[in-house]
């Protein structure tokens, strides 16, 4: 199970890192989606600082919960901009933050050990 976990920050990390530095890099792609979401480019700032920043703290001993609660909350923020403000890209554009949606939960739940105070049944 280790091995799965490490695959899935793995990947995490590969896409947020990416995704994360093309926001703050300035990316004409990502300059336009936040554009179009109409929350201003200073937001662009933000998600990139965090989606960088978990993706970073997803390795490090104690902070894995956290950093993969946060990468989970922006993905979820991302998939209702996909469906609601940019809904012009077709329904698929969100298929991919599903997907990481998915892998950050995972994440979550494979570190739920680190989160104080968590009731397991």
């Amino acid at each position: 199970m280790k091995y799965v976990v490490m695959g899935v920050k793995v990947l995490l990390t590969a896409a947020f890192a990416a995704a994360g530095l093309a926001k703050l890099a300035g990316v004409e792609m990502m300059v336009q989606t936040f554009d179009a979401v109409g929350v201003g480019q200073w937001f662009r700032y933000v998600t990139g600082l965090i989606e960088f920043g978990s993706a970073i703290l997803l390795w490090v001993p104690g902070l894995q919960a956290y950093a993969a609660g946060l990468l989970a909350c922006t993905m979820v923020g991302a998939i209702i901009a996909h469906f609601t403000v940019l809904a012009a890209m077709g329904a698929g554009a969100a298929v991919p933050a599903m997907g990481l949606l998915v892998l950050a939960v995972f994440a979550l739940w494979a570190h739920r050990d680190q989160i104080p105070g968590l009731v397991r049944a």
